[in-house]
């Protein structure tokens, strides 16, 4: 029978959550940029190659890469929330159903749960970003956009799409960690470093698959809403979550609640994978530099 490892200390995780996440960003960020540009488009939609040739031919290679800035910037504090919120969740519920052992339904809730609180930090570098993919943006630099939203709409304009973001992180990772709860169950146990991750980067894939599944359409709001150029005394088209849903359904078609699904899930999917395998990685790396009792 396996000795169960030591668990490595929070700061570990924390920095192998972290260079997982950046290396994601940087290998799938122009997927991000051709998602963000398909989802403000009201009209009839490009495809994905299409989008890409468009900005390549008239806006050069490294348009693909503006905006990202703001998402390296996020990384850290978002790990920390997360890895801090599935924590806090995870032990709340299963306290809560006097149970010490983890299930997908407590996994859904947890991942649910830690979207939400993830969202508090995440809605003024998505609404940055957002702002400085847009096609018609003015803005060359993130801080540009920082003082522009406080000088025109305050402090709290940064929290712009609160609400469409909220939804949006919480069915991501509803459906994230409750899918590779029940795939890593259903995997053949894996006898070598290298099955086990393949099966992470399997799990995970087809965790991100599902969760861009679930919260593609309160994506297209989020970015509706935050792509709107305030002008005072007229009401934003785009507001609130649910209702913003049906409008879009409505003028544009249930397919436009997709928009950018393609770029997305190509992302997030292998994006996923790519994120639970470079931590696993990391994480073993500390574990051989730490030695007993953590290999």
């Amino acid at each position: 029978m396996q000795r169960e490892r030591k668990p490595l200390p929070f700061g570990y995780q924390f920095a192998a959550g972290a260079f997982a996440g950046v290396t994601e960003i940087c290998v799938f960020y122009p997927l991000d940029e051709v998602k963000t540009r398909m989802q403000l488009d009201t009209g009839k939609s490009q495809g994905l190659f299409q989008t890409f040739r468009n900005i390549m031919a008239h806006e050069g290679v490294g348009r693909l890469y503006k905006g990202l800035v703001p998402p390296l910037l996020l990384e850290a504090p978002k790990r920390a929330v997360k890895f801090a919120a599935n924590d806090f969740w995870g032990k709340t519920y299963m306290s809560m159903s006097d149970t010490k052992t983890m299930t997908q339904s407590l996994s859904f809730l947890t991942g649910c749960s830690a979207g939400a609180s993830e969202s508090f930090v995440v809605v003024p570098f998505e609404l940055v970003k957002v702002k400085l993919q847009d096609k018609s943006t003015i803005f060359k630099r993130p801080l540009e956009v920082v003082r522009h939203i406080i000088k025109t709409d305050g402090v709290l304009g940064l929290y712009q799409g609160m609400e469409s973001t909220f939804w949006r992180q919480v069915w991501w990772n509803g459906g994230y960690f409750a899918s590779i709860f029940q795939i890593r169950a259903q995997l053949p146990k894996a006898e070598t470093p290298q099955a086990q991750l393949m099966n992470n980067f399997i799990s995970g894939s087809i965790g991100g698959c599902i969760g861009t599944m679930l919260n593609t359409p309160f994506d297209v709001v989020k970015s509706r809403i935050q792509g709107h150029n305030h002008i005072p005394g007229v009401i934003p088209k785009y507001r609130w979550t649910y209702p913003s849903l049906y409008v879009i359904f409505r003028e544009e078609g249930a397919m436009a609640l997709y928009k950018g699904f393609v770029p997305k899930v190509l992302r997030l999917a292998p994006g996923g994978g790519v994120l639970l395998l470079v931590v696993e990685a990391t994480l073993s790396f500390f574990r051989n530099a730490l030695g007993e009792p953590y290999i």
